[in-house]
Formats: C-alpha cells, structure tokens, sequence
C-alpha cells in the first residue's frame, strides 16, 4: 500500500485529516496499534478537531475513548458509555433513551455525529428520543468540547460527540478477511449484546464492509425504591390504594425493556490519488419509556413504548491534490429516512414522527508551510421534520443551513497561534396548522461565530493555553414554533417565533502536562450569553391564548430569552506509582464542575453537580485490573420547578484479560458496577424522581478480532 494511502485510510476519520509531519514514520501500523484496536492509528490523535492535534496541543477540553477503556465503558446507548468522561453527564431517561450531556448543555446545544456529520434524528427534539448512533459499532468515541466544536455547526456550544466507525473502509486489509465481534452480558436489564463486522479485499484497492448488532434487554434492576424518599411519602399519605402501594415500589423499573438491532454495510474504493466510499444502514429500535407515575387520583400514568427505524446512506471521498497550497480535498456526505412511534398502553399509535435529513461537508486541506497549516470548506444541512397523532406540539417544518468555516494554525516552536471562524445563513420556516392554530411563519437568520487561541510551552511536556470565542445561533425550530402538548416532557411547550439569535462570548484556559509516569489535563471555561434560550413555567392562560381556548393537559413551559452566564471547570490526571514485575501501578482521578444561572430566573435547570472519580489500576500485558470510586455531590441550587437531588458514590471494578498470545484484539473482560447497589439518580435527567440508575450490574464481555 501507498503512503498517501496508508496515511489517510488508515487515520481515523479521512474527511477530517491532515497530514501531520512525523506521523508516518512515529505512528505504528493501523493494524497493531498500542489500543489493539484495528482501525486507530494514533490514540491520542483527536481528528474531530479539524486539523489533527495531540490530545495536549487542543486548545480545548477533549475526550477519547477506543481500545480496552472504550469496551469497558461500552452500552446500548451513547448517553451511558460516555457518562463518566471529564464533564459529561447523561439525560438518563430510562437505560434505551440518554443523551451526552457536556458541560451542562444538552439538546439543541449539543451535536452527536457520526463519522464527522449529523445523527439525523430527533433526540434533540425530547429527552424520551433515543440517539439513532449505535456505540456498540464504535472503533473510537471522541468528545471535543469549548470553541472549536462550532466548527461543526453554531448549535455546538456545549460541545461535539463524534462516534467513529468502519462502514466505509479506510483501509485495504492484509489478510483475506477481517472479523471484529463483540458480545455482553449485563446482569441489571439481563442486557444481551452481540455485534461483528467483516471487511474483505475483493482487490488490491477494493473493499467490502458489513456488520450487524443485536441487542435486547429486560425491566432495569434498580435495586432500591423507585420513586425518591418525597415522592413515596407523599404516595403513602394518599387515601387512594394504588397510589398508597406506589411507595413501596422497588426493584425492576417498570416499562423499561427495549430491543434495538442494525445491519449495515459498505464498499470503498482505495488509491494512490484517494478513495471514494459509500455505505447503507438500517436501524430498528423499539423500547418502553420508564413511567411517570401520577400521585393524584384523577391524573395518569401512561407505559409509552417507542419504535423507531432509521434508513440512512453516507459517502465519503478524498482526492490527493499535493499541491503548493492545498494537499488534498475531502468530502462528507449523508441522508437519512427517519420515524418513531409512541406506541400507548392500550396498543394504540399516539403519536407520528417523520424526520428526512441531509448533511453534507467538503473540506479544502492546505498544505503544510513551515509551522503554518490549516483547513476551510462549507456545509449544508437541511431537515424535514413532521409531527402527527394526538400529542403533536408542533407545525409541519423545514431547517435549511448552509455555512462556511476555516480554522488556521500557527507552530513557532514553543508557541502556537489558533484561529477559526464559521458563517452560516439559516432558513426556519413553520406551514399553517387548523390543528394548532397557526397561521405558518418563516424565519431567516446570519450567525457568525469564531474563536482565537495562543498555547505556550512553560517547560519540557507542559503547555498553558488561552482561548476566546464568540458565537451566534439560530433558534431551532423547536424554540421558535413549539405550541402543543408534548407527553415526553410533561408539559405544553410554547415557543417564540419572534426569537432573535442567541449570543455569547466565552473563556476556556487549558493547563496540560506529562512527563515520565503522569498526564495531567485541565480546563475552565466561563460562557456570558444574551438571548439564551430557556423554558420556565408559564401561565397555563398563556398557553390557552394560542390553544384555542382549549383546557391543556400537561403545565405550561414557555421558551423565554434571557441573559445568561456559566462557568466550571474539567480536570483529569494519571500518574503511575509503582512497577511491580510486568505490571504497572497506576492512579488516576477526574473531576468536573458546573454553574448556571439565567438573569431574572435563577439558576438554569438540570444542571450536574460537582463530581469527583478516582480510580487504581493495575496494567500488565495481558491482565489487567481496576477499581473505581464515583462521588456526585448532592444539588440543591436548583429552578423553582425542579426539585433538588442527593448525591450518590458508586464503587465499580473490572478485570481484563487477553486470552491468546500476540493477540492484543482479543479480550474478556468481567465488571461489576455499583457493586454496594446504591440508590442514585442523575440530576440532570427528566425522570429522576421516577426512574434511579441501574443497581449492581454484573458485566461479562469478550470481544474478538482476526
């Protein structure tokens, strides 16, 4: 195989490389990395940032799963895997539906990708929506977090989530046949887990690519009291039977089960002078929703299952220019077919949801100059979205963005200069409904959005940085448009079609260091917005205005635009203590920490409390061990419609073992989590007062490769 081959089909995400000097000659072959993962070719080599960059010279907080740490962390949702990252916390509404939560930002602020572009779904809509990404297909999970993430869109203020898979290949194999499979077992939701993956050189520069996954799980076990210590109280004092029984509920969380399965599969044409790949997915997803019990007498508690299928294509290619100023063009490209079902108790479909997207990336990659490098390119995105059926909350509606983005960088040596910025011109348009009252809108909106960065070596393995940004969004549709009631939230969510852009200006400074046998990672941030989009509770004549008169069902939450201001901070550190014979003795501890308050309102909703993990791990060359210990402080600071939580801490271990020889692919792996079966609930979720997280999970996995 070529260089330029081998370079950019084995880096791990080709649309976004470049080439990085050195890395040809320092990196090991893609198919022995030091994660024993098959398709990565650098672990510590964060692609999501545009141009390739160490984990240690981003000038942002950035997260990378893969390898041994990603099948550890792996579960049937993307929420789960990625919850005990450096400032990530999940939705967590029930174990089938959680979403990332990065920063305390979550929905619209939070961008979950795929291979580089969009999920196309509707998660962001509602926090019942399951991600339409199936982790468990995943070579490699990277988090970017702060300024550089809106580089992918200016709702990604909160951060980037990109899972990395091989559907279109990147390489062309040695062998006559590659297979990965994966497969668990959970003990809290009797989870059964299987996935695999071929890839087949049908010639020197083609490639064949398919995998499959199956997965099914029972009611989670939570192993305590469902409803929170307030809530069954106030069950126990109700004259109503039912209700009074609902304080002693305990154990499996009810409606929770779900089954999702995908097949998927890919061909790629690999040369010299580039590659061209397309690949197709079907995704079937059907899961019940924890239920949401009703203390009072008269009100209803309702076991909504969700089926949602996904037919999605996506296309990447690059073509080697290897000129004065530009070293190669790339381009990223997908559509999807997408709905869900909200299927009630009675078996009846309640509620339609249609979604057709299409996103599309092409990038301009310069050729290196000295310490200059840098990339720019634009990006389409359009969104069809449609709600039907009894609890529909929103008009028929159309998203078009198109936008313009480049990031730059200079190298001096023991100095480095970064700067990005992004246009984008936004349509929101909204067609009359009788149903809903409206008489139909259209919306048009500019963003500008951009950053500047400086990192400066302070001695041998250690930088500081310093980040400014500014950036600029278009309301979603959601925001501007909602005016019905919406049963995943419990509420009737009235939007704003006069919204003007969301603003804010922010500060990330970045302190990284390693040396022989420690990493050390920090970051802090502090965002000041104006026009920030919240919903707060409403007067239900405010919501009747536009209903027609019409008595609502669910309380009323309006979006409102307001000032707002947040700040914390993400820590991360390694350091190894001993080497007793093969095995190397290490430490290493996370911290995260976030506040938000919106002016005039107090503090925003559902925000994470202060968190603390550490963990001991004992690392030998085909055993290893860990142990870990997770506090998340109790929160109190919270809106005047939330109530507070308390904190929880969670002991978790795990064993791994490489049965063969030689073969570091190869792996078994037995956990235990919340070994002591801790009540604990995530405060950042909808449903905590009803659905805690899972109790003690016993988890065997073995996963293979040849």
């Amino acid at each position: 195989m070529s260089r330029f081959s081998m370079l950019r089909a084995g880096c791990a995400l080709p649309l976004l490389c470049l080439s990085v000097p050195g890395l040809a000659q320092t990196a090991p072959a893609a198919d022995a990395d030091q994660d024993g993962s098959y398709h990565d070719q650098r672990a510590d080599i964060v692609v999501t940032a545009l141009i390739p960059r160490r984990q240690g010279d981003i000038l942002s907080g950035t997260s990378v799963l893969t390898g041994e740490k990603l099948t550890r962390e792996l579960r049937p949702s993307i929420g789960e895997t990625l919850a005990r990252q450096p400032g990530v916390s999940a939705t967590s509404f029930g174990p089938s539906a959680s979403r990332p939560i990065l920063r305390g930002f979550q929905g619209e602020r939070v961008r979950i990708l795929t291979d580089g572009i969009g999920s196309f779904d509707v998660s962001n809509t509602s926090v019942d929506h399951a991600v339409a990404i199936n982790p468990l297909t995943a070579d490699r999970i990277e988090i970017l977090r702060g300024p550089s993430a809106l580089l992918y869109g200016s709702s990604a203020i909160g951060g980037v989530v990109n899972v990395i898979d091989s559907r279109i290949p990147r390489r062309v194999p040695d062998e006559p046949i590659h297979i990965d499979a994966i497969g668990t077992y959970g003990s809290a939701a009797n989870e059964r887990t299987g996935a695999g993956e071929i890839e087949v050189p049908l010639a020197d520069k083609f490639v064949v690519h398919l995998d499959g996954s199956y997965s099914k799980t029972g009611d989670l076990d939570t192993g305590n009291y469902i409803l929170t210590p307030a809530l069954r109280a106030q069950a126990a004092a109700s004259g109503d039977a039912e209700i009074a029984d609902l304080a002693n509920l305990k154990g499996k969380l009810p409606n929770s089960a779900g089954r999702v399965w995908e097949v998927a599969g890919g061909a790629a044409y690999i040369d010299d002078g580039g590659n061209l790949g397309v690949s197709f997915a079907h995704t079937d997803n059907f899961y019940g929703v924890p239920v949401r019990y009703a203390l009072a007498p008269d009100g209803e508690a309702e076991e909504v299952r969700l089926r949602m299928k996904q037919d999605r294509v996506d296309l990447r290619g690059e073509v080697a220019v290897n000129g004065g100023f530009l070293d190669s063009i790339r381009l990223r490209a997908g559509y999807a077919d997408y709905q869900h079902q909200e299927i009630e108790d009675t078996g009846e479909v309640g509620t339609t949801f249609y979604n057709q997207s299409m996103e599309s990336r092409l990038e301009f990659v310069q050729s290196k100059r000295g310490g200059w490098d840098g990339a720019f390119g634009a990006q389409f995105f359009t969104r069809r979205f449609q709600v039907e059926g009894e609890e529909k909350f929103l008009p028929k509606n159309e998203t078009n963005q198109i936008g313009f983005f480049t990031l730059q960088s200079l190298d001096l040596g023991d100095t480095r200069l970064e700067g990005g910025a992004r246009f984008e011109h936004t349509n929101v348009s909204a067609d009359a409904d009788e149903a809903l009252f409206f008489d139909g809108r259209r919306r048009s909106f500019d963003a500008l959005s951009g950053s500047i960065g400086i990192s400066q070596a302070i001695m041998p393995g250690w930088r500081v940085g310093l980040n400014a940004s500014r950036s600029e969004r278009a309301p979603s549709a959601e925001e501007l448009f909602a005016r019905g009631n919406h049963a995943g939230t419990q509420a009737f969510e009235l939007g704003n079609p006069d919204f003007g852009k969301e603003k804010s200006w922010g500060l990330e400074g970045t302190l990284r260091g390693s040396g022989d046998g420690y990493s050390f990672s920090l970051a802090a941030y502090h965002n000041w917005f104006s026009g920030y989009i919240y919903e707060s509770v409403a007067a239900d004549s405010a919501c009747q205005a536009v209903n027609g008169g019409e008595e609502l069902e669910f309380p009323c939450y309006a979006f409102n635009q307001a000032d707002a201001r947040y700040y914390g901070f993400e820590a991360e550190a390694t350091v190894k203590l001993a080497q007793l014979g093969s095995y190397a003795i290490n430490v290493d501890g996370v911290a995260d920490y976030v506040r938000a308050t919106i002016k005039g309102s107090g503090p925003a909703p559902r925000i994470p409390p202060l968190r603390l993990l550490g963990g001991l791990e004992a690392q030998g060359d085909r055993l290893s061990a860990r142990a870990e210990v997770e506090h998340v402080f109790d929160q109190d600071r919270v809106t005047d419609f939330e109530t507070p939580t308390d904190g929880y801490t969670m002991v978790n271990a795990s064993l791994s073992f490489k049965p063969l020889p030689g073969n570091d692919r190869t792996t078994l792996m037995l956990s235990a989590n919340n070994i002591f079966d801790v009540e604990a609930r995530r405060h950042a979720s909808f449903l905590k007062d009803f659905a805690p997280l899972a109790g003690r999970d016993i988890r065997v996995t073995a996963r293979f490769s040849l």
